[in-house]
């Protein structure tokens, strides 16, 4: 089986190189392109057809979420993990709702970024407890209902969907229904 490609996409050169040396040891997944800017990514992302694309949020000129909602405009299924130095309540909501399927500090420990680009690969999300967090305190009296709060409350501590479907009394499936509905009604689904 082909390792899942992935394009780089940040101004920084050796935060790109941390990456792409983190990435190359892991024998199923594979840089095929950098890029230092949001206009650059397009026209690699159209060479390189990436199967999930690591973009930092801040970049000069058009940002991340701009950017993926450029490329998503011409490729509906394309997969992106957004990193960022910040989490900031309006730039998390912003990708996510731009089509980002993650949402990471670039603190992030290897093992949760890996995570992270193999769930995207698969179409998943991947919520880290601190994004849950500020994505919960952005929800605060909003149209959540009781059950959803629940699983959001039990998230942000940084349980797994299992956990949470332990704790509640629920299915797994039944978690990512309402993380679901969560996230269609941040308007980041």
């Amino acid at each position: 089986m082909a390792p899942l490609k992935v394009m780089l996409v940040d101004d920084h050169y050796l935060v790109r190189m941390g990456l792409a040396s983190i990435i190359a040891i892991e024998p199923d997944i594979a840089v095929c392109a950098e890029a230092s800017t949001g206009e650059q990514a397009q026209a690699l992302f159209r060479t390189h057809r990436p199967d999930v694309t690591l973009m930092d949020q801040r970049l000069p000129g058009m940002n991340g979420a701009q950017t993926i909602r450029t490329i998503r405009q011409e490729f509906l299924d394309a997969r992106f993990v957004m990193l960022s130095t910040y989490v900031c309540d309006e730039e998390i909501y912003g990708a996510l709702h731009a089509g980002a399927m993650a949402y990471l500090v670039k603190s992030v420990q290897r093992d949760e970024l890996l995570i992270a680009i193999r769930k995207a690969a698969a179409g998943q999300r991947h919520i880290p407890a601190e994004v849950a967090a500020r994505l919960a305190d952005r929800v605060a009296g909003s149209q959540l209902s009781a059950r959803e709060l629940e699983v959001l409350r039990l998230l942000v501590t940084g349980r797994r969907n299992r956990e949470v479907a332990t704790a509640l009394d629920i299915t797994e499936g039944t978690v990512k229904l309402h993380v679901s509905s969560i996230l269609g009604k941040l308007g980041a689904g």
